[in-house]
């Protein structure tokens, strides 16, 4: 994977062995001890899921964040495979699809006419039944081109779709290594068009349905903690340009930088990305996670 300098990961892998960076400073008290969000906030991050086929880990946790209460996040989800495949009646026979061209749909109907009762059994209709009712089909990482806008998913009714129509997210989630170094290397391979930051982390799921469940449960909690992180750095730095001379307009302008990826609520928010990623691994230790910043 080619050097980038503008990228810094907080975990790496070579031949197989882990090496870890100078941990950081200690973390403050977990987010749950901050002071709650104030109802009138209701700013969201924008996320984006990533497994191998866009069918199990991504698809189940872009249910969980598609369907957040009290409100849902904006959320789209890919796949970073050459195909999609899915198991077949034997290791040796899978079934395989195209992305961006086949729906989740079709590929129920098929594997309902192959083999009701094995297909059924070993789970993959009720997954795809659940896919198909999340968006239209399974769509492959490497083909998405950032701020090409979305309308057509919102149109089509994708749960989440409300929110990323402007074709950018602030944090990509994948769901297996190798996923995550798929997603990085074809970031740098794109070359940063926007100039935008977007926080790329991994959280190791294994491909079943039972953990990804778990797994699915785990990824909404750290989008909730990276939410509230964001949420108060907005605040502070709307307080502070509110109390400074030009106000409303010095405010404005702050929320403006935010949503160009720059400004000082954006910097301490990315700064205390790792400290918050450290506390959320405590408490699931089970799922071992990377991170590093890219940009769009």
């Amino acid at each position: 994977m080619a050097y980038d300098p503008r990228l810094v990961s907080s975990t790496s892998t070579s031949a197989g062995t882990a090496s870890t960076a100078t941990p950081p400073p200690p973390p403050p008290p977990p987010l749950e001890q901050h002071q709650p969000v104030q109802q009138t906030d209701n700013y969201k991050l924008r996320f984006c899921t990533v497994c191998a086929s866009n069918q199990n880990r991504s698809m189940e946790a872009h249910l969980r964040l598609s369907t957040a209460t009290p409100s849902p996040f904006p959320v789209i989800s890919f796949g970073t495979g050459s195909l999609v495949r899915l198991p077949g009646p034997t290791v040796h026979q899978p079934n395989i699809y195209h992305f961006n061209t086949t729906s989740y749909t079709q590929m129920y109907e098929e594997l309902q006419a192959k083999d009701e009762r094995l297909y059924r059994y070993n789970g993959l209709l009720n997954m795809l039944d659940r896919n198909r009712n999340l968006k239209w089909g399974p769509e492959r990482f490497q083909d998405w081109v950032p701020g090409v806008p979305r309308v057509d998913h919102v149109a089509k009714g994708d749960k989440g779709a409300l929110g990323t129509e402007g074709g950018v997210v602030d944090v990509i989630i994948t769901c297996e290594e190798r996923c995550w170094d798929a997603v990085v290397d074809d970031l740098m391979a794109k070359g940063a068009p926007l100039n935008r930051p977007v926080h790329v982390f991994n959280v190791d799921i294994k491909d079943n349905h039972e953990e990804a469940l778990v797994g699915g449960k785990a990824i909404l909690e750290l989008a909730n903690w990276l939410n509230e992180a964001a949420r108060q750095e907005r605040r502070r730095a709307a307080a502070t340009a509110a109390a400074a001379p030009g106000g409303g307009a010095a405010a404005a302008s702050g929320m403006e930088g935010w949503e160009n990826g720059h400004g000082e609520a954006r910097r301490n928010f990315d700064e205390r990305v790792p400290e918050i990623l450290a506390a959320w691994q405590e408490k699931w230790p089970h799922l071992p996670a990377l991170w590093t910043l890219a940009w769009l």
